[in-house]
């Protein structure tokens, strides 16, 4: 379908493209838009239907959005926004330039302007600023007839009319009605006897990682933000939520990765800006090596007495950094979902303690029959190794499960505590170990 439409494009017979796109849902259409030329781009969206055209205004990429605002008429733009939901408005409006934001600003009606300039004052990453003032609101008094009217009268131009909240005459939260209960109840009935008071909302000025947790804790597809003073100001959505989960998981995996977090897609950030993103870590982890260096150098005369020792040492620092990595993971992972808590730390240390002697148990028991009887190596030096490998498992699950928790306790993202960083502390860690046990076992 997707490919027989491209074909229509090429060969612009934009009348039959016009009837095929009118049949697809508009994120299939905005995938399109995306891959077309720019010259074609604005051809095939002014010939979408008005209904439709600021649907899926709302799911292409953002450089298309500001090309496409930048060249179509101040009514066109008229149209677009006026039709757009508040927060999918704001939502752009956030990532475009100035010159196009005042285009955007100019075309927009004085109301949805007002409350576009209220939102955007709110912090980044607020729940005010991903918040839409889009909902229906009852009055307890009302009947279960008059909300449903109020409904049918009030829900046409609203993002959801799943939930009404009902507040009173000075805005503040007093309950909500899901749209089932109102179709279900007695028409006589008060919004009042049917309604729950036992209330779930976040704050305007809370992270908006804060209302993911609450979301995922809940099961909710939305909930209502009050301000300092519980009045009503806006709800915040499901769809709103699950940008914001892929946002903090994306930026989660770049901090593992030790990498600074970037918005942008790979393939349209420049080489520049990616380097400039990986090049500090980088530069870290290049002058924290220099430790394991200086301890090897430290070790040189154990290292000269019995030579074989140095080509276990890869083996060693691989092992325990994805050891460190594993648990790491893990931790990072529970913090996250709420599953492990800042208290647990002695649960963890118990837990980390025992799975490392399990696992640094088995891994060296087999590198013990392997270097001892497939290589031949001495009894004395396969020894050393296997029991450095069991110390460096139970060091670095121990690391990789307590630095995140301890991160997370001063208020640093648990995501920093990841690979890189405990990998280049059990590295030393290791060498450590390593060169102790020798000296030990091999009387050097």
């Amino acid at each position: 379908m997707m490919q027989e439409i491209l074909d229509l494009i090429n060969e612009n017979k934009f009348s039959q493209v016009r009837d095929k796109l009118t049949e697809m849902n508009v994120v299939d259409i905005a995938q399109i838009l995306e891959e077309l030329e720019r010259d074609k781009v604005l051809i095939v969206f002014r010939i979408l239907p008005k209904d439709i055209s600021a649907d899926v205004f709302s799911y292409i990429s953002r450089e298309q959005q500001a090309y496409i605002i930048e060249s179509i008429t101040d009514k066109e733009i008229s149209n677009i926004v006026n039709e757009l939901f508040l927060d999918d408005t704001i939502d752009f409006i956030e990532e475009l330039p100035a010159s196009v934001v005042k285009k955007v600003l100019k075309n927009t009606d004085k109301d949805k302007r007002n409350f576009i300039n209220q939102i955007l004052k709110y912090p980044e990453n607020s729940a005010g600023s991903i918040m839409t003032i889009e909902f229906v609101d009852l009055k307890k008094e009302m009947t279960i007839k008059e909300a449903l009217e109020h409904v049918r009268k009030t829900g046409v131009d609203k993002e959801t009319i799943d939930t009404c909240y009902v507040i009173d005459g000075h805005r503040k939260l007093e309950g909500v009605i899901s749209i089932r209960k109102l179709i279900l109840s007695d028409e006589d009935e008060l919004v009042k006897d049917v309604m729950h008071t036992n209330l779930i909302h976040i704050n305007t000025l809370d992270d908006q990682e804060t209302a993911a947790d609450t979301f995922k804790k809940y099961d909710f597809l939305t909930m209502p933000v009050v301000d300092k003073e519980k009045r009503l100001v806006g709800i915040i959505t499901i769809d709103d939520i699950v940008d914001i989960i892929e946002q903090e998981n994306t930026e989660d995996f770049h901090k593992m990765a030790g990498m600074e977090p970037s918005e942008e897609e790979y393939l349209k950030t420049s080489p520049f800006k990616l380097a400039k993103h990986r090049i500090v870590w980088l530069l870290v982890l290049m002058v924290s090596a220099t430790f394991t260096g200086n301890i090897i150098r430290r070790f040189e005369d154990v290292l000269q007495s019995v030579v074989i020792l140095t080509s276990f040492i890869p083996m060693l620092m691989d092992t325990g950094g994805n050891a460190g990595s594993q648990s790491s993971t893990l931790i990072i992972r529970s913090l996250a979902l709420g599953e492990v808590k800042l208290n647990d730390i002695f649960k963890v240390i118990r837990k980390e303690l025992s799975v490392s002697i399990l696992a640094g148990s088995v891994l060296s028991i087999v590198n013990f029959l392997r270097i001892y009887y497939l290589e031949g190596i001495a009894f004395n030096v396969s020894l050393t190794v296997s029991i450095t490998l069991l110390f460096t498992v139970i060091l670095a699950k121990l690391v990789g499960g307590i630095l995140p928790i301890l991160a997370k306790k001063i208020k640093v993202d648990p995501a920093i505590m990841a690979s890189p960083l405990i990998t280049t502390i059990v590295d030393a860690s290791a060498l450590i170990l390593y060169f102790s046990v020798a000296s030990w076992i091999l009387n050097i």
